[in-house]
């Protein structure tokens, strides 16, 4: 293949005026289609890319319900998407001799969104929500339930996710590092100027080098599941002995705060993708990651360890923790509760505090402003008359859906709708500040609403689905700002790159429903992967259906306390907003008590790296950071996503 024709050079744009800091949303949103919109003048929205983008978003939403079930985390796959559709559709050109034409860049924005909704949006909830029911009744759910489930919340994420985007990505500016990734990938592939073939060759050496750790990291992984399909190979168990990067290293000695036992994920993660993400994330967020952890970790959990100590035998008392015979436990369990209410009070007063530009953001475009440029963009952006015309039938159909097959009443099957609104916007806004969507967290929230109403209290399988409504569409909610975000950055059309994600829900719910039942053909196949979400939604589901106050009185305070300092941390930064560098990041601190202590390190890890090398050299960091981390985030989460494929097609 001709690989420098095989890219499809851009014209380099003319230098762009800076965006005063003080502009307005409208200001915002005109500079953008003024200077970098270029969707009139490139394909994008088309049936090859569409295509091309579903089926390799088959494949992406397997992997994704693999590492579902086997780490209790999925992989955001906009970056792994890009590079793949890239990769494969140049391939597909030279091996037709030149008869397939080129892609535009924007074309592949939309193969990409195409593909990581098919990937990400879909089986999120697959493997926990429905996995704890296979747990609980010992049976699956029969397909046709499922498929228009996954099929429904998807779309119901897409949908609701209109309004957000001109609210957080047009208007807020926030970061979304994956989708920044994303663009930056696409950019350096498709570009030929010096210093873009400069950052190219950054990125595609960094991708390497997380490719190589990725490699490293999880390959025993498939050798284990060769093993138990009785296929070993001795000589690649040979060199993974002599070449391998342990999953982590734990904390000991007197980085361990306790005497006896350890606190899962009190350790180093040796992963660049997490390294790479804290880079684009920057120093703020990171570092408020960083304290809620250090704060979590070595003072409050050991606190409330000594509190259940003294406690320990007086009657109706509740223990944060439940402690393994070694003192072993888990102490995101307890600081979820207090996490999530940070994140979800947070967001929330976010909202409020920029009412103005949430109503402009629903606006139905019925109002013309008169000028050409704000009509032009009103055409091109997703018209809030989309979100009600998407809503109704999605609403109706999960609701009968729900109602006849789980026998969720209507006003509470109408609850799940309306909450998943509110999850959504918790997952948007993190994973845009934090590149982290915290779908697990927010599903607790639906559980725990759910286990005090009138009709669902103590109704394990009601609580279960409503929350699995709420966290799947927050997920595909999430994902499809980020991707957005990276078509915002490329000046792709919005309402053709949402056409994309939205078609991209339908491949990927003709792939991940047969391969849930493939790949855990019963409870016994299911138990066999010790599976960690899967566990935790079905433990806090009995938890909370036999009664609220078997929740630990210290988790009810850290709701109390989490919920006043994410409304307090955005009025302080509304009141001062001088002092917002120095202020903690809401967001960051109530992730910080949702993810283990070894993931927020190694984002503050990131942050730091890139902090120092623009202190000591600004002009290469201002050019390489991007470009480098968002090759460690792509090189490692390619290779993590193909062994999980592997792993699969083995098993």
């Amino acid at each position: 293949m001709d690989s420098v024709e095989a890219a499809v050079t851009t014209p380099q744009p003319a230098p762009v005026p800076p965006l005063p800091e003080d502009a307005t949303p409208e200001q915002k949103e005109l500079h953008w289609f003024t200077y970098h919109y270029q969707g009139d003048h490139q394909r994008q929205l088309t049936l090859r890319a569409v295509l091309m983008g579903g089926f390799l978003g088959m494949f992406m939403s397997i992997s994704n319900l693999y590492t579902t079930l086997k780490l209790g985390w999925s992989f955001g796959v906009a970056i792994t998407a890009c590079v793949l559709s890239f990769v494969i559709w140049n391939g597909l050109r030279a091996l037709s001799g030149g008869r397939l034409s080129r892609m535009s860049i924007l074309e592949n924005n939309c193969m990409q969104s195409t593909a990581s909704a098919a990937g990400y949006s879909t089986g999120g909830t697959v493997g926990t929500a429905f996995g704890a029911l296979l747990l609980i009744q010992g049976q699956h759910q029969p397909w046709q339930v499922l498929v228009p489930f996954v099929l429904l919340t998807a779309a119901l994420g897409v949908f609701l996710a209109i309004p957000m985007k001109r609210q957080m990505i047009n208007y807020e500016q926030l970061k979304f590092p994956s989708g920044i990734a994303a663009a930056e990938t696409l950019r350096s592939l498709y570009s030929q100027s010096k210093e873009a073939l400069q950052k190219a060759w950054s990125l595609i050496l960094a991708l390497g080098f997380g490719g190589l750790v990725g490699l490293l990291r999880s390959w025993g992984t498939l050798l284990d599941q060769l093993r138990a399909a009785g296929r070993p190979q001795p000589w690649l168990e040979q060199v993974h002995r002599m070449a391998f990067i342990p999953e982590a290293f734990r904390f000991e000695g007197l980085l361990n705060p306790l005497s006896r036992g350890h606190m899962a994920g009190l350790a180093f993660e040796p992963s660049v993708l997490l390294i790479g993400a804290g880079m684009i994330v920057g120093l703020r967020v990171s570092l408020s990651m960083l304290l809620g952890s250090v704060l979590l970790y070595y003072a409050v959990a050991p606190y409330l360890l000594q509190v259940d100590a003294a406690q320990a035998g007086v009657a109706g008392y509740v223990p944060s923790f439940r402690l393994s015979p070694e003192g072993d436990f888990n102490p995101t369990r307890w600081a979820l509760w207090g996490g999530t209410s940070v994140m979800v009070f947070s967001s929330l007063a976010s909202v409020a505090l920029q009412w103005r530009t949430l109503a402009r953001a629903f606006r139905l475009f019925q109002q013309r402003s008169g000028t050409v440029q704000s009509d032009r963009l009103a055409a091109i952006e997703v018209p809030s008359s989309w979100m009600v015309l998407g809503l109704v039938p999605i609403t109706v159909g999960l609701v009968i859906l729900q109602a006849l097959a789980f026998g969720v009443s209507v006003p509470l099957g109408l609850l799940a709708v309306v909450m998943s609104f509110v999850v959504s916007l918790v997952c948007c806004r993190a994973t845009g500040e934090t590149d982290t969507t915290p779908i697990g967290a927010m599903g607790k929230v639906t559980q725990l609403l759910y286990a005090v109403l009138p009709g669902a209290k103590g109704n394990t399988v009601i609580n279960l689905i409503s929350a699995g409504t709420t966290a799947a569409a927050g997920g595909s909610a999430a994902d499809l700002l980020t991707d957005l975000k990276s078509g915002y950055i490329l000046g792709a059309n919005p309402r053709r790159q949402f056409l994309a994600q939205f078609f991209g829900v339908f491949f990927g719910t003709l792939a991940v429903v047969p391969a849930w039942y493939l790949m855990v053909p019963d409870k016994a196949a299911l138990e066999a992967f010790n599976p960690p979400a899967t566990t935790m939604w079905k433990a806090v589901a009995d938890l909370l259906t036999q009664g609220v106050h078997l929740l630990p009185r210290t988790a009810l305070i850290a709701i109390v306390v989490g919920g006043l300092v994410g409304l307090g941390l955005p009025v302080l930064e509304k009141l001062a907003p001088k002092a917002r560098p120095y202020l903690p990041s809401a967001m960051g601190l109530g992730l910080a008590w949702v993810i283990p202590f070894q993931n927020s390190l190694s984002f503050a890890i990131g942050a730091v790296v890139a902090e120092v090398w623009m202190r000591l050299h600004r002009a290469s960091a201002s050019t390489f950071t991007v470009p480098v981390a968002s090759g460690l985030v792509a090189g490692e989460s390619l290779v993590a996503a193909l062994i999980a494929i592997l792993c699969t097609l083995v098993g």
